[in-house]
């Protein structure tokens, strides 16, 4: 495997994987942003052809502006294990250039297109899916700079940030892409004002998109979906758990509590699947898990057949159950963040 080479600049990398060999690139292009950003896994499509990478780094003091272009479907994956071992906990924006991805975490997911922004937290596990040829430039700062709580900063991931004219978002973004651009084209003297400029303005973004979250949450419903969710929470296991049920316990209309999750951008089934799949994969990855079935915890967490249950995980976790709880019992032994993949669950398409 190629190691990612640092230019003549010790503050910039430029890495590409077009010199590779076709099986030598994933593993050279998972190293590249894992020294260049935060451990990840890659993982592209079965069956593509083979693909390319290229990754641009330039460090501005605390700031890091990074440029990152592929050319095939891959998925982008920081695992819980890679958070435990890698001790860097940046907050990245991500700001979509060309092509498209899915960026989730936190239970949210969001669709960024060409202009789209969206914060990820590298202290808990985050997913991209990258579908096509795509090009995203990627800011990473520490997160003391955004000076946000940490509920406050939890709400605000994997969240589009509101990119209309009239919005912050729209105010500040052809600034803040002039100020990415100019600080890597300025001179030295220049560029750590221009980082520091950078950094104030993704702030700001981050703050304005935290309030206008937690307004959301604040507005009527937000409680009563709350008082839902723990409801839920409390009957996971229930075979026969189904919307109108909810809706009856919760003493609500069947329309009203689907229009409920739909403001978050899911649906009822989808993310009682969902809890019930993070559920049953945290009983899988535990010291002793060997104890018990597969069958047996698909039934503990509400799945009506082992054989559904295994379908919706590997669909969930790009693994069977059995692969999961041994891929969670080498990652145990070896503490290395290789051996789990993908603890992100997809709770944005129906059941």
């Amino acid at each position: 495997m190629a190691e990612p080479q640092l230019t003549t600049n010790a503050d910039a990398l430029v890495f590409s994987t077009r010199e590779l060999a076709p099986e030598d690139r994933t593993a050279a292009w998972q190293a590249a942003l894992s020294r260049v950003l935060v451990e990840v896994e890659v993982s592209p499509v079965p069956g593509t052809d083979p693909w390319t990478g290229t990754l641009r780094a330039e460090r501005f003091g605390a700031l890091q502006i990074a440029t990152e272009e592929t050319g095939a479907p891959v998925t982008i994956v920081r695992t819980s294990a890679a958070v435990a071992a890698d001790s860097r906990s940046h907050v990245l924006l991500r700001q979509q250039l060309h092509g498209s991805v899915l960026l989730l975490q936190d239970g949210r997911a969001t669709r960024l297109d060409p202009g789209g922004l969206a914060f990820h937290d590298a202290s808990r596990p985050f997913k991209l899916v990258i579908t096509s040829d795509q090009r995203a430039r990627i800011l990473m700062l520490p997160r003391a700079l955004l000076r946000l709580e940490e509920a406050q900063l939890r709400r605000l991931t994997a969240t589009a940030l509101d990119d209309a004219e009239d919005a912050p978002a729209g105010l500040l973004l052809p600034l803040l892409s002039g100020l990415a651009e100019e600080s890597l084209a300025a001179a030295p003297a220049l560029r750590e004002r221009l980082a520091r400029a950078t950094a104030d303005l993704v702030a700001v973004l981050a703050l304005h998109q935290a309030g206008a979250q937690e307004a959301e949450q604040r507005r009527p419903g937000a409680e009563l979906l709350d008082r839902i969710k723990a409801h839920i929470e409390t009957r996971l296991g229930e075979p026969e758990l189904s919307p109108q049920d909810i809706a009856d316990r919760n003493g609500v209309s069947l329309r009203y509590l689907h229009r409920l999750f739909q403001r978050e951008g899911t649906t009822v089934n989808s993310w009682v699947r969902a809890r019930r799949l993070e559920a049953a994969s945290e009983e899988l990855a535990r010291p002793d898990a060997a104890r018990r079935t597969v069958a047996v915890v698909a039934a503990r967490w509400g799945f009506a057949s082992s054989a559904h249950f295994s379908r919706v995980f590997r669909e969930a976790y790009d693994m069977s159950p059995v692969e999961w709880r041994r891929a969670s019992r080498a990652a145990r032994c070896t503490g290395g963040p290789e051996a789990v993949h993908g603890r992100t669950s997809l709770h944005a398409a129906d059941s």
